[in-house]
């Protein structure tokens, strides 16, 4: 799944594809790279993002959606905690609705995901992108997130999505300490079990830094992101959420050539 930030303020890229034309440019190669998904947002989430109104992220997201739509059939996703940008973003060819909120955005957000029809992946989260690395507790990080998310896509059942439509996805960096990522990456495989496809974004996260500290700016992250995808491909997880894509195919190519078995 490669990442399309339509916003003035993405962590990953600064807004270097905040006007249309860059971002449509930017969508096409990485679907050139190798990208299977595009996944489109218009409201940023790095830790401390203010919010934006809906009108404003309509005016970022639709035209870049109806762009790639119009000369692609690769599936695409809106990265959105709100349900009139799911539905406008449907409308205009998105297949899949991207919600860190896990449906919990609005009053009508499982109703509506219900209404599309479309896959939906449930993140966790704890707190908001304002404030979220702030002061992140868990008493167990792992069973917590897992039980959240189960609970979420149990919710969303009971407002009419399909179950075979949702995907999980454990929200790396979104409310969390450096201690609390790793131990949901060594514990991808119990997220995995439970039957749910799971998305991974860990793509140029803060929680490298942290573990390297020369690795400041989100440019320097690509080996630690490298690392961290590989690891959960051989987790399990159905799709990772990633910035550089072609590199991401490169090494999952030859992890793939490095296990087959020549007999």
């Amino acid at each position: 799944m490669g990442v399309v930030n339509v916003t003035p303020d993405s962590f990953s890229d600064g807004g270097r594809f905040f006007e249309e034309a860059a971002a449509v440019a930017h969508a096409r190669r990485l679907i050139a790279d190798g990208a299977e998904i595009l996944d489109i947002g218009g409201e940023s989430t790095r830790p401390g993002a203010e919010p934006v109104d809906a009108a404003a992220e309509l005016a970022r997201v639709l035209p870049v959606v109806r762009a790639v739509r119009a000369g692609e059939a690769i599936p695409i996703s809106v990265d959105t905690a709100k349900p009139e940008v799911a539905r406008a973003a449907v409308a205009a060819g998105a297949t899949i609705w991207n919600d860190i909120t896990a449906l919990r955005g609005a009053p009508d957000s499982a109703s509506v995901a219900a209404e599309l029809g479309c896959e939906v992946i449930l993140m966790h989260m704890q707190g908001e992108p304002r404030t979220m690395q702030e002061s992140p507790r868990y008493e167990e990080v792992v069973s917590e997130v897992r039980d959240f998310l189960l609970e979420r896509a149990e919710a969303a059942v009971a407002a009419g999505v399909r179950r075979e439509r949702l995907l999980l996805d454990p929200g790396i960096g979104f409310g969390k300490r450096l201690e609390h990522n790793l131990a949901l990456l060594r514990a991808l495989p119990e997220l995995v079990s439970s039957g749910f496809p799971v998305v991974l974004g860990v793509s140029r996260k803060r929680f490298i830094a942290a573990v390297d500290p020369a690795a400041g700016s989100a440019g320097d992250r690509l080996g630690g992101s490298l690392s961290a995808a590989l690891l959960g491909a051989g987790a399990g997880a159905a799709v990772l959420r990633v910035h550089d894509v072609r590199e991401t195919v490169q090494a999952l190519a030859v992890r793939a050539a490095i296990a087959q078995d020549p007999a």
